[in-house]
Formats: C-alpha cells, sequence, structure tokens
C-alpha cells in the first residue's frame, strides 16, 4: 500500500479551516441596518406661525338700551336685512329717580365725547389716506423710471388701501357716535312727568347692513346697557388668529397668510393688517397657562358663504424664499458638537455637520455642511452610528 502524502492532507485541513471561518464571519457578521433616506434639494421654502382663528364683523355696532325700560319682541331674526336709521327696537321706559336721571346724563356727556373723539379720528384718517394716496402716486411715477423696486410699489400700493379702509372705519364709527348720543338723550324722556314719561324709545341701526345677532328677542324689563341687537355687514370681514407672543414678533402688518379648513376646496388669501399692541393670558388645551396676542388680517380673495364668527385655519408667513437647500427635518439631530445628519456613503453612513437657517414643522434650510442630491437618512435611530452599514428601504 502506498504511503499518504502529508502536504495534500495539510492543504485539505487548511481549505477545510479557511471554509469554517468564512462560514463563521458570514453568520456571525453585522446585519445591515434598514433605513429610509431622502435626498436634500433646493427649492421654495417657507416658514409660517399656524393657528386657529375666526371671521369676525369688520364694523360690529351693538344696539343696547339707553335707559331701564320694557323691551318690546324685537321683530327682526338673525341675518335679517337693515336700512341706516331704520327701528330695530323699542323700549317703553320706566320713570327715573333722581340717581338714574344724573347717571343719564352723564351717559349722554360720555356719548358726547365719544362722538367728538370719533370726529378727531375720523380727521386723522383722512389725512392719512390723503398722504398715503400721494405716496402711491409718487411710487407710481418711480416705478416707471425704474427707481424703487416692484416690492416697494406694491408696499405703497397696499398702504393706501389699508388707510382707505380704516377711512372707511372711521366713517363708520362717527355714524355709530351720533347714534349713540342720539340714544341717549332719548333717555330723558323717562325722566320727565306725565305722559311723555311713558313714550316708546325707538333703537334705530346706526348703518346699513345686516342683524349679526338679536341678543334679547322676548319682550321683557331690561336695565340701561342690555345688548339688543348686534348689526354689521357680512360682505366686510376680517380675520383674528391668536398667536403665542413669541412668535408675534416675527409678524409684521402686510405680511402674507392663507386660510385653510374654511370649508372650500381651497385656501384664501389674506394680508396682515395688524398686529394688536397688547397682549392676554390664555389658557391651553393642556391647562398651560400662554401669552397671546391677537392678529388681525384683511381678505385678499373675496370670502365664499364665510359670514361672522367662522372658523379658519390660518398660516401667517413670517419669511419665504424661492430657493435654498433643505433637507427633512426628521433627518437632523443634535449632538455635543450642534447640528448633524448622517449621509450614506455607499453601503455606509458617515456622520456629517451643518449649519442650518430657517425651519418649518417638514423642512430645514441647510446653509452649510451638505450638497444637492445627497442622500440623507431619515428619523436615524439610536443604534446608528459613524460607519454603520445599512440598507436602504
Amino acid at each position: 500500500m502506498a504511503p499518504r502524502n502529508p502536504s495534500r492532507r495539510r492543504i485539505v485541513l487548511i481549505l477545510v479551516g479557511l471554509t469554517v471561518v468564512a462560514a463563521a464571519w458570514f453568520l456571525l457578521r453585522p446585519t445591515p441596518m434598514l433605513v429610509e433616506v431622502s435626498k436634500t434639494v433646493r427649492g421654495p421654502m417657507r416658514v409660517t406661525v399656524d393657528e386657529d382663528g375666526e371671521t369676525r364683523a369688520h364694523d360690529r355696532f351693538i344696539v343696547a338700551a339707553p335707559i331701564p325700560g320694557r323691551l318690546l319682541r324685537v321683530a327682526f331674526e338673525d341675518g335679517d336685512e337693515v336700512h341706516e336709521n331704520q327701528i330695530v327696537a323699542v323700549i317703553e321706559p320706566l320713570p327715573l329717580n333722581q340717581q338714574q336721571r344724573e347717571e343719564l346724563l352723564g351717559r349722554i356727556a360720555a356719548a358726547e365725547a365719544s362722538k367728538r373723539q370719533a370726529e378727531a379720528r375720523l380727521e386723522h384718517a383722512r389725512e392719512d389716506y390723503d398722504q398715503a394716496r400721494r405716496d402711491r402716486q409718487r411710487a407710481e411715477q418711480l416705478g416707471r423710471e425704474n427707481v424703487i423696486s416692484a416690492q416697494a410699489l406694491e408696499q405703497a400700493r397696499n398702504t393706501e388701501l389699508t388707510n382707505d379702509q380704516e377711512l372707511q372705519a372711521a366713517k363708520f364709527n362717527v355714524v355709530a357716535a351720533e347714534s349713540e348720543v342720539k340714544v341717549a338723550r332719548a333717555g330723558l324722556l323717562g325722566a320727565s312727568e306725565g305722559p311723555a314719561a311713558r313714550h316708546p324709545v325707538s333703537l334705530r341701526s346706526p348703518i346699513a347692513g345686516r342683524v349679526l345677532r338679536v341678543a334679547e328677542k322676548s319682550e321683557r324689563v331690561v336695565q340701561a346697557g342690555t345688548p339688543i341687537v348686534v348689526l354689521g355687514d357680512p360682505a366686510r370681514i376680517e380675520i383674528v388668529t391668536d398667536v403665542l407672543t413669541t412668535d408675534a414678533v416675527n409678524i409684521k402688518p402686510g405680511a402674507a397668510a392663507f386660510l385653510e379648513g374654511w370649508g372650500g376646496d381651497h385656501p384664501l388669501g389674506a394680508r396682515v393688517r395688524l398686529v394688536e399692541p397688547a397682549g392676554f393670558t390664555k389658557i391651553s388645551a393642556l391647562g398651560v397657562e400662554e401669552k397671546r396676542v391677537n392678529v388681525i388680517a384683511d381678505f385678499v380673495d373675496a370670502p365664499n358663504g364665510l359670514g361672522d364668527g367662522f372658523r379658519v385655519e390660518a398660516r401667517i408667513v413670517t419669511w419665504e424664499s424661492s430657493d435654498v437647500l433643505k433637507i427633512p427635518g426628521s433627518a437632523a439631530f443634535r449632538d455635543s458638537k450642534g447640528w448633524a445628519v448622517f449621509v450614506v456613503d455607499g453601503s455606509l453612513v458617515r456622520k456629517r455637520h451643518i449649519q442650518i437657517g430657517h425651519r418649518n414643522q417638514l423642512e430645514i434650510e441647510v446653509l452649510g455642511g451638505l450638497d444637492a442630491q445627497q442622500d440623507v437618512v431619515l428619523h436615524p435611530p439610536n443604534q446608528l452610528q459613524e460607519g454603520t452599514r445599512i440598507r436602504t428601504r
């Protein structure tokens, strides 16, 4: 029998050993982590303050009882049309004592003072409108000569439109103040003696519009100052949105706004007219005290079927750009050195620190550290580290 070849046996053993090592490495190697990725892209970006708001009549007038008396049943219903100076309610006055008479005289004096104040505001609003009209005319001339930008010209036109609306509102306020004076003076009927003391007092509408709400429908005795009817013009409505004061500081008059969730199939355009100067405290749904402030906006697109007190979802623009480098907000995370992302490098990931700019609910503006069309990991898990092998969905 021929002897065995020792060299061949060693070769076989070496091959078997290498096979076992390769199999062990294949079985024990780390499983690639399954991740979701997205690309960095260039495109438009917008930062908004999103809050619930509601519509309200631009000029709302509350017709109240000027004197204590018996209110006769109001014949109007919500939504009925009224004309200027039309009788909307009638009150039969009750006899007044000396104290009530003095209070009534004081109410008359206050109403006359409010009228003088409204007239002064009307004159101020008229001067502001005339100045805005002259500024718009000069801006159009400079625009034709390419001296100013199109944005400056648009701002001048928007200022004229806003001042025109303020002028119309000031005129309504004068009419309302005059009506309040008449109503207050009518209360003196109850202070006289004899049959005149029972002469009915007619409450008249200060404007031509519609009845928004009948506060007191049935006949009953009411006290002076009791609201009877709320009047307004549903065609002239505005949007009021209360936002956090920390967000309000970034909202400027003239900022664009978009209204969604109002019942239509497309957003409505609006523009901020006023950020009220005084804030207020509001308890959130979670029971947290928040400092908020009202932001008032006017419609740019004509509202379709919206009335007073309708709910809307307002998105108020605080910043926007037509071309930025951006990534999904879920790709970025913070570490000890700042903001970072995981960038896909073949079958591995590399940690990359970035500089960010503006942020909204979905996207982040990238100022440095990334290039366009790079793959970044979305929702990176805690187990993901530098050099981890991955496979993508």
